[in-house]
């Protein structure tokens, strides 16, 4: 369970990097702003799973 949240949650970034530099291409900050939040959203699932594995051990 705990390896498929840490992929969704690196799909999260590449899918939001993604997003924020098409955004950034083509001048459209909404998109760019939408790429950043699932970023971050990614980056917060990262972190929720590398606290329970150290909680685990």
């Amino acid at each position: 369970m705990a390896g498929e949240q840490k992929a969704k949650a690196k799909k999260e970034q590449a899918k939001g990097k993604a997003k924020e530099a098409v955004g950034r291409a083509v001048g459209n900050e909404r998109l760019e702003a939408k790429g950043r939040t699932k970023q971050s959203k990614g980056d917060a699932r990262q972190a929720k799973e590398k606290t329970k594995d150290v909680f685990k051990h």
